[in-house]
C-alpha cells in the first residue's frame, strides 16, 4: 500500500479528519490524524477510530504496522505552536 492509499482511507473513515501519512516499504507507515471528532475522546478511543478505517488492510497483511498520533484541531496548533 502507499501512504497516499492509506490517507484515503482514513479521510473517507472519518470525514473532516486530515491524515498525514508516511510510509516507505509498503507495509510500515506512521500517520498523523487531525479531526474534530476526536474531541472529548480518550487516546484509546481516537486511534480505535483511526484503526476501524484501515483495519481490512492491517487484517489481510496489506498493512503490517502503523504508528498513529491524533490530534484535535486545537491540540494539533498548540502542537505546530510550540514546534514539535
Amino acid at each position: 500500500m502507499s501512504p497516499q492509499e492509506i490517507q484515503a482511507l482514513i479521510e473517507q473513515g472519518i470525514p473532516g479528519a486530515t491524515a498525514i501519512v508516511q510510509g516507505d516499504d509498503g507495509r510500515h507507515f506512521s500517520a498523523t490524524v487531525v479531526s474534530e471528532q476526536f474531541a472529548g475522546l480518550s487516546l484509546v478511543k481516537k486511534q480505535q477510530l483511526v484503526y476501524g478505517t484501515i483495519n481490512p488492510q492491517i487484517t489481510s497483511g496489506a498493512i503490517h504496522a502503523i504508528t498513529l498520533q491524533t490530534f484535535t484541531p486545537a491540540e494539533w496548533d498548540k502542537k505546530q505552536k510550540l514546534g514539535f
